[in-house]
């Protein structure tokens, strides 16, 4: 018999891993942060999902973009970036420490 999730547990694998680039970096000084989400994750799902890992932030805005692959080359042979999806999320109150670097 299979097990069924809980929608806590489910909140838990909506949010792959945070995105840390010279961009995101840059954004997180207007409250914004960039995480990689699993591809079928809706905008309700990823502000939950936010607000469950980091409880004393409120979620003011999402936005999604969907990243599509790209052919890449090394040497002579050819290959594919992986497609995935990504959201921009604005929370209002303090930084996270944990995604700032500081």
């Amino acid at each position: 018999m299979a097990k069924t999730r809980t929608n806590k547990e489910k909140l838990y694998d909506v949010i792959k891993k945070p995105l840390i680039t010279e961009k995101s970096m840059m954004a997180v000084q207007n409250g914004q942060y960039t995480f990689e989400v699993t591809s079928d994750a809706t905008k309700v799902e990823i502000a939950q999902a936010i607000e469950l890992a980091y409880p004393d932030r409120k979620v003011k805005k999402v936005r999604t973009v969907y990243m599509p692959s790209h052919t890449k080359r090394i040497g002579m042979k050819f290959g594919r970036t992986q497609s995935g999806k990504k959201a921009i999320v604005t929370i209002e109150g303090e930084p996270i420490q944990e995604l700032t670097g500081v």
